[in-house]
């Protein structure tokens, strides 16, 4: 088939890669200059197999009232007159409750899985550096019920096979010496062997070059401006080029595929809806920050979670990487507001108290160039993506990974393409426009 992707990040590349391997036309469509330069270009490095709770528990709706006047809240709601808005938090609420959050992480946990396999076999048959780290995953606890409330989750986690487990204080700071500067303040933690860290953008933009060498059309620097609906099918996309060519200005022109891929992200819904196409997906805006290191044997190796403020940290080559918070206020993109430079400022003064003097945290207004990014995060109410056929023929989706898109790229990609290939990935999941060829209780296999 010939199909066309809307997007590369790292689900639209990946599926791009895997739809190749199947021997189908692909055609990718992005309005960047390149690869990854959205929501892919600078987010926490973690392949977090075993580290993918859901936003939505049971203890979630209080905490998002205690802070919705804090800046620097992890979780930061910003009411909106927006419809989607509203509907979404009202699907959200439905998964505030222990049922659904085991559910969840039941699928999440699969899709892990299988991706993380999936990414392995790529890297095998590519070899190329994008600064990764296997040394696990550690999440840092710095009281005693949080420290608690984590031993329930490994409990949850294990049943599904994912191999975490809680370490003390002194067998933490054995997996990370780092981490002793903040000793103190620090009562345990969990660790996970088997997940690794590494560089998204890095990794994305290599499979992109190495998708064009196997023959796919990149269009990048166009912008789509609609899908072709026809009856109870779509069939075709006008794209525009973002400069003009050098006969003139920029134009318009179609493009006619057997399929089209929806993986824009976050504006996945919006396109989606101009077909007819409803799906619950809300951006929520996430903050990095990367910093030059400073003392390169005082920095850690091991990628790992503050849970004090919800951060992950990760190390890339010379630079530590610092990621996190969640913001639900819309399309809203601005690094120069005051919530977003509290955000920001927040991620500077942090690593500052855990890890003093290793990196160079000093904020533009003091003398530094820490650089601050930030990228909306496509979230569905229960955080499992949305994978598979919509109603109208010859339109997929790809979409909704919101913290894990790096975690489940492979995957999903993957997934994707052995599903518009006619195959039925191996896996407990449920694809949309799909049946269920495995029992709802089947266990996917260990991570």
């Amino acid at each position: 088939m010939k199909i066309i992707i809307l997007g590369a990040g790292i689900i639209g590349i990946s599926t791009a890669w895997h739809l190749l391997e199947r021997g189908h036309e692909v055609v990718v469509v992005d309005r960047q200059p390149d690869a990854a330069l959205e929501t892919s270009f600078a987010n926490g490095a973690q392949i977090s197999v075993s580290y993918c709770e859901p936003w939505a528990n049971r203890e979630a709706p209080l905490k998002a009232i205690k802070w919705l006047f804090d800046k620097e809240a992890p979780l930061l709601l910003r009411p909106q007159m927006d419809p989607s808005q509203w509907s979404w938090l009202l699907k959200f609420l439905g998964q505030c409750n222990d049922s659904a959050f085991e559910r969840n992480v039941q699928q999440i946990v699969a899709l892990g899985a299988y991706s993380h396999a999936a990414l392995k076999d790529v890297i095998r048959s590519t070899e190329f550096e994008f600064d990764r780290l296997e040394r696990g995953i550690a999440h840092f606890y710095t009281d005693q019920k949080s420290l608690d409330a984590a031993g329930e989750a490994v409990n949850v986690m294990r049943r599904y096979g994912v191999q975490r487990r809680v370490v003390s204080k002194e067998e933490l700071f054995q997996i990370e010496p780092a981490f002793r500067a903040y000793a103190d303040h620090i009562t345990g933690g969990t660790y996970t062997s088997t997940d690794e860290s590494g560089d998204a953008r890095v990794f994305t933009q290599h499979l992109a070059r190495l998708c064009a060498e196997r023959g796919a059309e990149l269009l990048f620097g166009h912008d789509v401006e609609r899908l072709h609906r026809t009856g109870d099918a779509v069939n075709g996309v006008t794209v525009r080029p973002r400069a003009a060519s050098a006969h003139g200005e920029a134009r318009s022109f179609e493009l006619k595929g057997d399929a089209i891929v929806v993986a824009c992200g976050s504006y996945s819904a919006p396109m989606l809806r101009t077909v007819g196409i409803q799906v619950p997906i809300y951006p929520g805006k996430g903050y990095s920050a990367t910093f030059p290191i400073l003392k390169p044997d005082e920095a850690p190796y091991v990628s790992s979670i503050d849970d004090g403020k919800k951060v992950a940290i990760s190390r890339l080559g010379n630079q530590l990487r610092v990621a996190g918070t969640i913001e639900l206020g819309g399309f809203d993109l601005d690094l120069d507001s005051s919530v977003a430079r509290a955000r920001c400022h927040m991620l500077s003064r942090r690593i500052e108290t855990i890890l003093p003097g290793v990196c160079d945290t000093r904020t533009p207004e003091e003398g530094g160039n820490p650089q601050y990014w930030c990228g909306l995060r496509p979230a569905t109410p229960t955080n499992i993506p949305l994978i598979g056929r919509t109603r109208l023929k010859g339109l997929w989706i790809n979409s909704g990974h919101g913290t894990l898109g790096w975690t489940h790229g492979a995957g999903s990609g993957k997934a994707l393409a052995e599903l518009m290939s006619g195959a039925r990935p191996a896996m407990a999941f449920d694809f949309m426009g799909e049946e269920r060829s495995r029992s709802p209780r089947q266990q996917p296999r260990t991570a």
